[in-house]
């Protein structure tokens, strides 16, 4: 991304694609790094083949992440992040930890049998694209991770789809592909960050259904939930991920999690 950014500062927009890469974190970080520039970020990466296509009954894509990012006025922002499936798999990870069952648009069970059981969903079966199933839109998803695929896979030159390897595995190297995308807002129409405020605040003032549930913004949940982090002095765990962390430090001879407060 820093490549990029100093490329669009220069001629306006500029696309960089990372070659045999392997996970790269949170999407949004890098996005965060051109916004602070005054540019608009985007970046997205390939990853394992988790997720089932469209019709198919065998995982070829991966959760494929895309974020994009821009800054509006007054230290506002918009910042969308998110997996191309409709749910990410940590999300499923931590329902089968819950013992929680999961909604049918989440996954499948091996062979693309649609399933709520977040057991099956992760031991032999994968995720469904945003959407769900293909009567509810889910071949939208499917498209959308497709286009990830060619601009971080077939762009860079890395490896694609069913190509990557297994989702867990250490075998071979992971050759993801990634592009990073910065855009100096400037180098177009004046005015954008301003736009861009108005665009936010004029949808956030929309009237809601529901009194207690305001119309957000991408971005708005997560700076919500890092200020409700920063008044609790620590992050909020259910205590079977507590539970969880316990055994792992104690299989690997670490320090367990600090507990500063039970609810």
């Amino acid at each position: 991304m820093d490549i990029a950014i100093k490329k669009a500062k220069d001629v306006g927009i500029a696309c960089v694609s990372a070659k045999g890469s392997n996970h790269y974190g949170i999407a949004g970080w890098y996005v965060m790094r051109a916004m602070r520039e005054g540019l608009i970020g985007i970046a997205c990466t390939n990853t394992s083949p988790i997720m089932y296509p469209t019709r198919a009954a065998k995982a070829a894509l991966g959760t494929n992440p895309i974020a994009i990012g821009a800054e509006g006025t007054g230290g506002d922002s918009y910042l969308l992040d998110m997996a191309t499936t409709t749910v990410a798999i940590g999300k499923v990870e931590i329902a089968k930890r819950k013992g929680d069952k999961v909604p049918e648009t989440w996954g499948v069970a091996k062979g693309g049998k649609v399933s709520t059981d977040a057991e099956e969903i992760m031991t032999g079966g994968g995720l469904l694209p945003i959407g769900g199933g293909e009567i509810s839109g889910g071949y939208k998803g499917y498209g959308l991770s497709s286009v990830v695929e060619i601009l971080c896979g077939m762009l860079s030159g890395s490896h694609w789809g069913p190509n990557i390897r297994k989702w867990m595995s250490a075998t071979s190297d992971a050759d993801l592909g990634q592009a990073f995308l910065a855009i100096d807002p400037e180098a177009f129409a004046p005015g954008f960050s301003a736009r861009l405020q108005d665009f936010m605040n004029t949808l956030r003032e929309l009237p809601h259904v529901d009194p207690n549930l305001k119309v957000l913004m991408p971005g708005d949940k997560e700076k919500m939930h890092e200020k409700l982090v920063k008044e609790l002095g620590g992050i909020p765990y259910h205590p079977n991920q507590i539970k969880n962390a316990d055994e792992l430090a104690q299989t690997y001879n670490v320090k367990k999690v600090n507990v500063i407060k039970e609810y």
